[in-house]
């Protein structure tokens, strides 16, 4: 069974960084990766995916300050965030699927472009 374990959680003040990796026990290398979010009482929604092609997608919100990469190892997904704000507070989780290429409503989970999924890391940051 595919795993996706997610790290690098934590808490920060406004402005801070963190990276979050995302390790799989199975090569995505060629394959959709993403990174979701869900805040307190709210929604899950996508964040930021990389397609099959090395493409890169991000939300509006975190355009410019986040980025998606693989590792060279193939199994890993990170997720560089920086100038992180108090809104950016929430439940990080990594998720994969075995398709090359992803719909234009990929950040909505319900869309079921992503079937695999984490068990998710915690960033808070303070103003």
């Amino acid at each position: 069974q595919v795993q996706l374990v997610e790290s690098g959680g934590g808490s920060v003040q406004a402005g801070g960084s963190l990276r979050l990796s995302c390790d799989s026990t199975y090569d995505y290398s060629i394959y959709i990766m993403a990174w979701f979010r869900q805040a307190l009482g709210k929604e899950r929604e996508g964040v930021a995916a990389i397609d099959g092609y090395g493409a890169p997608t991000y939300v509006d919100s975190v355009r410019g300050r986040f980025t998606i990469s693989r590792g060279k190892d193939k199994n890993t997904l990170y997720l560089q965030m920086d100038d992180l704000k108090p809104e950016d507070t929430a439940m990080y989780y990594c998720a994969a699927d075995l398709r090359r290429r992803y719909g234009g409503n990929w950040y909505d989970p319900q869309a079921g472009w992503f079937g695999s999924w984490g068990q998710g890391t915690q960033v808070s940051v303070s103003s």
